[in-house]
């Protein structure tokens, strides 16, 4: 069982983020913005798919623009990625944004950051800080290097810009494309702040490299307790981003969700082991929220008695194969009706 580290709790719209509650899973869309129709669209497939929270660039008066339309159109929390420019903040926030990606220490004085900050106030709105190892302050980074200290420090800097506007709505990420980078400096900033923790590797890359680096970084963290929500960086359909957060929540056992369990090909194997469980990966997306575990096996030496505790699965023999169900043998059939005999199965059960 992990223990999570308790974090103060803050509120994005109707999502409460930290403390015991559970870890969301972001994105964010790739379409411009102002854009409605395509924003919504991609928005729409993010949800679908089990995005919770997303945040849109909003890098001119035109995205800004489209805030008011995208937040009635979009059935979760919006968050506006802001750089530099104060004055797209305020209109974001006067849009009906429900959150800020913004680092107050890069919109001017302090000035600017109380007008922010008295807006976010009045509409409760949260900002998130994050900082990343390409991004540090220049008088830090000269003092430490690319380092762990450094990228907290410039966190804490931007940390420290809210607290002396008295605002402490607020969740902060220390990304790194450096996998033990990132996690020594998730590590660092939870021993010094009890603000929820916004965890992701950034830049991690391609569906392939990105998912193993994000894997690999983000659950390491989750596994001691650390962080309260996520974001899996891929250069690829923001969908997969959320598929792959998924399924490092369920893997670490802190989301229930579908489970398929396959085993290695061998010498044994007399069907097309392979095409098949990835068909069956492919035809239960739609049942990716299902606490079930099913089984594509090879043979029936690893069929029904290996995975015996599987709820649903299939196993392979010589041009024909087994469905069977907790362990027990339901039907037998043509190896090109396995599929479809297992998902009748599983429709059955969830009519």
């Amino acid at each position: 069982m992990i223990k999570r580290k308790q974090t103060r709790v803050i509120h994005l719209g109707s999502i409460p983020i930290g403390g015991n509650n559970p870890i969301t899973i972001q994105s964010m869309t790739t379409t411009h913005t102002s854009d409605i129709d395509a924003t919504v669209a991609q928005a729409r497939a993010l949800v679908q798919a089990g995005c919770q929270i997303l945040r849109v660039a909003v890098p001119d008066e035109a995205a800004a623009h489209a805030i008011p339309e995208l937040v009635k159109q979009i059935s979760v929390p919006l968050i506006a990625d802001i750089h530099f420019d104060y004055r797209l903040a305020l209109k974001s926030i006067a849009g009906g944004i429900h959150g800020l990606r913004l680092n107050p220490g890069n919109i001017g004085g302090m000035d600017r950051v109380r007008a922010v900050v008295d807006a976010a106030r009045e509409h409760q709105i949260p900002i998130r800080i994050g900082v990343n190892s390409g991004s540090l302050d220049p008088v830090i980074q000269k003092k430490y290097g690319v380092t762990a200290q450094a990228i907290v420090e410039s966190a804490l800097q931007h940390v420290r810009i809210l607290e002396e506007a008295n605002y402490a709505e607020m969740k902060i990420s220390v990304k790194a494309s450096s996998v033990p980078l990132t996690i020594e400096a998730y590590r660092l900033l939870s021993s010094k702040v009890d603000y929820p923790l916004h965890l992701g590797v950034t830049e991690a890359g391609t569906s392939f490299s990105g998912t193993i680096k994000s894997a690999v970084g983000i659950g390491a963290l989750l596994a001691e307790g650390i962080g309260d929500t996520l974001r899996v960086s891929l250069t690829a359909d923001p969908v997969e981003e959320v598929i792959v957060a998924k399924e490092i929540l369920r893997v670490l056992g802190i989301r229930k969700g579908l489970n398929i369990i396959s085993c290695p090909t061998c010498g044994r194997t007399q069907i097309n082991l392979i095409g098949i469980a990835r068909e069956v990966e492919k035809q239960l997306i739609p049942y990716a929220a299902k606490d079930i575990t099913v089984a594509v096996m090879g043979c029936v030496v690893n069929g029904p008695g290996e995975a015996k505790e599987a709820d649903y699965g299939i196993c392979g023999g010589d041009g024909v194969g087994l469905v069977f169900k907790k362990g027990v043998i339901t039907k037998r059939v043509p190896e090109a009706q396995l599929i479809d005999a297992l998902l009748d199965e599983i429709k059955a059960d969830a009519d």
